[in-house]
């Protein structure tokens, strides 16, 4: 028996380290396993490229799985380079050696090549799931075979074996089950199966394993019977890696329907090939309408990344800036700098450029879509404008200017959506403002008494309807040198002159009128006339930065801190209510702030405020009816 050698690590503790710590998940020994098979694979196949003595053809190599039940064994068999005992002994005697990586420098780089292992430490995520691992080796350029047998920290042996072939068996003996984990899953053919086609799937070299099936028996009705036949597990080459031109639409969309599991159509892709400093394939997709947990906590966006066909990660955070978070794909790059588990990159250069990238083609190709197919692109709006509009209020506006063009917002002269540019662009000269109003619905907001100046001026105002657009409005502050203007601002300043100074003369000669008012809404910042309404009698006006639609949404929010908007009581000076208020402000003060609390609570009502004490509002109608 040979005697057992120790690992010339620096300790013990590094390989515990290795077996518990770096990687987090244990289903990934199978990926690290495939991908060191196929570096030996490329290896060989890269030297049969220069040797004209190698007769050996790509199509030649392959990857088995073998599963044994009873012996509790799962193997990974490649025909690839091989090792020599020597091998052996520095590859996989010295942890974190990798043969990979000095292939990789002593080599120039040539196409159809990628050497995906770098650090020599994912075979010995075997460990997490075997008792024992065996490696039985023979290298192509010997005759002889070697066996590498370790139990984990304590050391390995080598000794001389028998192999018919050149290549590598790798012999995981599965540890038993225990209360915290069922380690006999990894025994199951069918899970085996999908760890390959999550991890695998686009190794370029076939991944086999038998498989069991229930088939029909011939010359039978109804007599079935268990067959057994060698599959190929993974699909080899990815979509994103073929030309456009030879993929179909219904290809992407199947494409897209197996990896995210949602049966509607996407309402487009985009594929994307990039070569030079940083190279990288990406296919990326548009949903056709967002996910039912979209707008929760619970909802992780994030791009799948691979690094050669290899999956490195599920959800990728870093590929897809927040406002962009909807967007669904893959990311393969043979530039990415790896961690020592593969499973966290780097937040190196290479990664930065690719989500630069990427963020600008899906910009482009959005604002593509509202240019050429507004019909689609209004769908998109509806499911994930609000996303847009979260992106331009968050981060104190710093990104307001990549989405700007892409918002919409509902028009009240066109009767539908239109981009911030299409109304500047349809602007009178005279106009010196992007005018909204804000509400509940479009159809609400049409009725507001504060837009009826607007109207006769027969300017366009944008109909906000959803909590964050008022926000996002005023983070953007203006477009083109155009200010936006809430319609329900103290600072509308429509009238002319001479109409601004008979309104200031009436206001003059009832303050005293409007101090009493004021005695039943203390509240109430300002009572006034005002010429703005044509024939509603009463509105609410804000006046400073909070408006009462801003009131209305950080009062919804779960939080303690409430606010109130500045607020003035405006009341129709052309409506015959006006002249009823100095009638009672004559002839019964008391009679006086009835009604003013009565026009107060309409004024709220209107803006879909609450009123504190709606039943002393419906006695005072009621009274006021009965006289």
């Amino acid at each position: 028996m040979m005697a057992k050698k120790q690992f010339k690590a620096e300790s013990k503790k590094l390989m515990n380290l290795m077996i518990n710590s770096i990687y987090t998940n244990k289903e990934i020994f199978l990926r690290e396993i495939i991908s060191n098979a196929s570096d030996a694979m490329d290896k060989l196949y890269y030297r049969s490229l220069t040797d004209t003595n190698m007769k050996i053809d790509h199509d030649d190599f392959k990857i088995e799985i073998v599963i044994d039940k009873e012996k509790r064994t799962l193997t990974i068999r490649d025909n690839g380079c091989g090792m020599t005992e020597e091998e052996l002994e520095n590859n996989l005697g010295t942890i974190a050696r990798s043969g990979s990586s000095l292939f990789k420098e002593g080599m120039e780089k040539k196409e159809d090549i990628d050497i995906i292992g770098q650090f020599g430490v994912g075979f010995y995520s075997a460990f997490m799931v075997s008792s024992k691992v065996e490696v039985i080796s023979r290298s192509y350029d010997s005759d002889k075979a070697y066996s590498w047998v370790s139990t984990g920290i304590d050391g390995y042996s080598i000794k001389e074996t028998t192999k018919e072939n050149y290549g590598t068996d790798i012999i995981l003996t599965i540890k038993e089950d225990s209360e915290e984990e069922n380690y006999s899953e990894y025994l199951d053919p069918y899970r085996i199966r999908n760890l390959v086609k999550k991890y695998s799937d686009y190794i370029t070299y076939p991944i086999c394993m038998e498989m069991e099936h229930s088939k029909k028996k011939e010359g039978t009705k109804d007599e079935y019977e268990t067959v057994k036949e060698v599959e190929t597990l993974n699909s080899l080459v990815p979509l994103w890696k073929k030309n456009k031109s030879d993929v179909k639409q219904e290809d992407y969309d199947t494409f897209y329907s197996d990896k995210f599991f949602d049966y509607e159509k996407p309402l487009m892709h985009i594929h994307t090939s990039a070569e030079g400093t940083v190279s990288y394939q990406s296919l990326l997709y548009i949903p056709s309408h967002a996910p039912y947990d979209y707008y929760t906590k619970e909802y992780e966006k994030g791009l799948q990344l691979y690094s050669n066909g290899v999956l490195i990660m599920e959800k990728c955070k870093e590929l897809l800036p927040d406002y962009y978070s909807f967007v669904k794909g893959v990311v393969d790059s043979p530039d990415l700098s790896l961690n020592i588990s593969r499973e966290t990159l780097q937040q190196d250069r290479v990664l930065k450029v690719i989500a630069k990238n990427i963020e600008k083609k899906i910009h482009d190709e959005l604002k593509k879509l509202m240019d050429q197919n507004r019909t689609d692109y209004e769908k998109f709006f509806q499911a994930f404008g609000m996303q847009l509009k979260f992106g331009v209020y968050n981060n104190y506006g710093m990104d307001k200017d990549k989405l700007q063009d892409l918002l919409m917002f509902y028009s009240s002269k066109e009767k539908k959506m239109i981009s911030l540019k299409e109304y500047v662009e349809k602007m009178p000269k005279e106009q010196e403002y992007i005018y909204y109003a804000c509400g509940e619905t479009v159809d609400k907001i049409d009725l507001l008494p504060q837009v009826d100046q607007l109207k006769e001026k027969d300017y366009d105002i944008l109909y906000l309807t959803e909590y964050v657009d008022e926000f996002a409005l005023q983070t953007l502050m203006e477009l083109e040198g155009k200010k936006f203007m809430n319609a329900s601002t103290t600072n509308l300043d429509l009238a002319t002159a001479e109409e601004k100074e008979k309104l200031k003369k009436l206001n003059e000669e009832n303050k005293d009128m409007f101090a009493t008012m004021k005695e039943a809404i203390p509240e109430m910042k300002e009572i006034r006339f005002t010429s703005r309404l044509k024939k509603h009698p009463v509105c609410l006006v804000s006046d400073g930065a909070i408006s009462v639609e801003m009131e209305k949404v950080i009062n919804a929010m779960p939080t303690d801190e409430k606010i109130k908007a500045s607020t003035i009581l405006e009341i129709n000076e052309s409506h015959p209510i006006a002249q009823k208020l100095k009638d009672l402000y004559q002839k019964d003060k008391d009679e006086l702030k009835e009604y003013t609390k009565i026009l107060y609570a309409q004024a709220r009502l209107i803006e879909g405020l609450p009123i504190d004490n709606p039943t002393e509002i419906s006695n005072l109608i009621c009274t006021e009816l009965s006289k």
